[in-house]
């Protein structure tokens, strides 16, 4: 065989090698196992200038611009200007002292207290998609943690057996995902879901998942209900009530 001929044989070889292991390596699907990820880190930002929101002792990393957008959304759209009514803090009043001792006694972060005053807001009754009562329990769900709906009776009504249920039901979504925040997210859209997003993401941190509007809002919502909550003058509540109307909504409150 002629050396021109070794030479062009060997290019064909060559080729073939790439051809074959080369494609089979790129076109390799890789399976990859959802892992716990660090905590959200962004640019150094000075301490002083970043104001700090928490929600279940997890830090909301407001130092992320898309975070901040977020959360300075929400504390706008409840603040007093766009609320006008300080039923929310007469609510809060009232259902803190009754649900704060259950969520401590099931092992549940405090800050969960706000679920209703998210779920529920200014309204009790039924949500077109059957949901009820001041944790807007599902009639299925609510059964399943042992509150007794129909025949007359509907236990998602009373706020200490719905109180308790709400709590056995965070404890078995925090057992699932490891995470506060996103148990919060799967109690406002299920575990199934928020499940599927975490595989399909391959992420397993809330702030950094794109979920639906409602559900990706969620916890900023529970955020800003505890700001103004417990900070009411910083955005623009007073402590009393002015309004005929809101002196009757505290008079059927009581």
């Amino acid at each position: 065989m002629t050396k021109k001929h070794l030479i062009t044989c060997s290019v064909m070889l060559v080729v073939i090698f790439i051809s074959v292991f080369g494609l089979s390596n790129a076109t390799e699907v890789k399976k990859v196992k959802i892992t716990r990820t660090s905590p959200l880190i962004f640019k150094d930002v000075p301490e002083a200038e970043v104001p700090f929101f928490s929600f279940a002792d997890e830090a909301i990393p407001v130092n992320d611009a898309r975070v901040d957008r977020k959360m300075s959304y929400s504390l706008w759209i409840h603040s007093y200007k766009k609320v006008h009514s300080n039923i929310l803090h007469i609510k809060a009043e009232k259902l803190f002292p009754v649900i704060e001792p259950i969520l401590e006694y099931y092992g549940i972060p405090e800050d969960f207290k706000y679920v209703p005053l998210v779920e529920s807001g200014l309204r009790e009754g039924t949500s077109p998609k059957g949901a009820r009562g001041l944790w807007q329990f599902m009639p299925g769900t609510a059964r399943h943690y042992g509150l007794k709906v129909g025949r007359g009776k509907d236990e998602r009504l009373n706020v200490r057996k719905s109180t308790v249920a709400a709590c056995k039901y965070l404890r078995a979504l925090y057992d699932e995902f490891d995470s506060w925040t996103l148990a919060a997210a799967a109690y406002n859209n299920g575990s199934v879901k928020i499940g599927r997003a975490m595989n399909k993401q391959n992420e397993d941190n809330y702030f950094r998942m794109r979920l639906n509007r409602e559900t990706g809002m969620y916890v900023y919502k529970l955020v800003a209900m505890k700001e103004i909550i417990e900070n009411p003058g910083k955005y623009g509540y007073n402590e009393y009530f002015s309004s005929t109307l809101e002196r009757q909504q505290l008079a059927a409150f009581n």
